[in-house]
């Protein structure tokens, strides 16, 4: 069974779950909002799309949208949700892809969302790359992905010294361990520039067997909340794309 094969069946079990569940108010997606330029009129690719709810929000902001994702299921549920809501008006396209080797012309996008993807990915600097390469010069990068330099990093360094199980975040089929030193390291080398840096969500795993505790009050004043990004579970980076001299 292939890794597409098993998120398929990953992203069927979730909506069955809750059908209802709109994962554009996700706290990554709250946070790429925050920091989003106008997107009215721009040519905006979402990778790992998903289930597709935040790429219809943007379509619904006037924005030109792509996504991909390489889960024919997902894209089927997203593709669903859209047309029973006037698909019609918006300028929506989704293809399965995989970010890996993009199906897009070089310079096809002025912005390029990725959210909770990098880690579920074979290859994250490479699709990093992917996206410099169909992203315009001067274009612009929202990326989240979950960062152990926490107490959830801690709490799984015990287990595996414990030798006990524990999934980093999900019951995906694929999860990669990062610090965020690491993610910005791959960001660079990926032809992106930095511009700036958050994070959202802290939460501490006090019992084990239990959800982590989560500790809402560290997102209630943006510049705590900027100062503590490196501790926080989910880090966020907007990039932009180097413009050739």
């Amino acid at each position: 069974m292939n890794l597409a094969t098993q998120y398929d069946g990953w992203h069927q079990r979730l909506f069955d779950l809750a059908p209802e569940h709109r994962d554009e108010e996700s706290p990554w997606y709250k946070l790429v909002l925050e920091h989003l330029v106008p997107v009215e009129g721009k040519r905006i690719l979402e990778v790992a799309c998903g289930r597709g709810g935040f790429a219809k929000l943007l379509a619904t902001r006037g924005a030109v949208v792509s996504g991909a994702d390489f889960s024919e299921t997902a894209l089927r549920i997203a593709r669903n949700r859209i047309s029973q809501n006037g698909g019609g008006i918006f300028h929506i396209h989704l293809a399965r892809a995989d970010v890996q080797q993009l199906p897009y012309a070089d310079q096809s996008f002025d912005i390029i969302i990725s959210c909770e993807t990098l880690e579920h990915l074979p290859q994250p600097l490479q699709a990093l790359k992917e996206m410099a390469r169909v992203c315009r010069p001067g274009g612009l990068l929202y990326l989240t992905t979950p960062n152990y330099f926490n107490a959830m990093g801690l709490y799984y360094l015990y287990t595996c010294l414990r030798r006990r199980r524990m999934t980093p975040g999900s019951d995906q089929p694929l999860d990669r361990i990062f610090l965020f030193p690491s993610v910005r390291s791959m960001f660079r080398r990926a032809g992106w520039k930095i511009l700036r840096s958050d994070g959202t969500v802290h939460q501490f795993p006090i019992l084990r067997g239990h959800d982590p505790v989560a500790w809402p009050g560290l997102e209630a004043n943006r510049n705590v909340r900027r100062l503590m990004s490196p501790m926080a579970f989910h880090y966020f980076l907007v990039g932009q794309k180097r413009k050739v001299a």
